[in-house]
């Protein structure tokens, strides 16, 4: 049984020097692959042009009704990670979206939609409940 994961992002430094890298243990290894997964737009890595999810293809679109956004999100990310996250079942996904009020510098209101993504599924390995919270403002995406 696999028992130790490499860190995301790679160092890469490390890997020129033949040096050990950080490791994680499985739950933060499911977060920061689903966090991979939700961040990476479709044709983004050109090996797998599958990997990734649609959140980018909404990005800017500030016309489609929240319902309508929300399942598309939810789609696309149950899509992603049962296409690429073999070490999860029984993924369920609970997308929430609100509009908030971002203050910039120079006093400078915008509006962006904030969509929190739940990912809530069992490690295959362990038969342990897994759970994690992704954050994004859209409209320009940004996390």
């Amino acid at each position: 049984m696999i028992s130790s994961y490499y860190k995301i992002p790679l160092d890469t430094a490390k890997i020129v020097k033949n040096e050990d890298l950080e490791k994680s243990n499985i739950r933060q290894s499911l977060v920061s692959y689903i966090h991979l997964i939700a961040t990476t737009y479709f044709g983004e890595c050109t090996f797998d042009e599958s990997f990734g999810c649609s959140i980018w293809n909404v990005d800017f679109d500030n016309l489609t009704s929240t319902s309508k956004l929300r399942h598309g999100v939810i789609d696309s990310i149950k899509e992603g990670i049962l296409g690429q996250e073999k070490r999860l079942e029984q993924v369920e996904i609970i997308v929430k979206i609100k509009q908030e009020e971002i203050n910039t510098p120079g006093d400078i209101v915008r509006i962006k939609k904030r969509v929190d993504i739940r990912i809530d599924g069992v490690i295959k390995q362990t038969n342990e409940s897994f759970s994690c919270l992704e954050q994004f403002y859209i409209a320009p995406l940004s996390y």
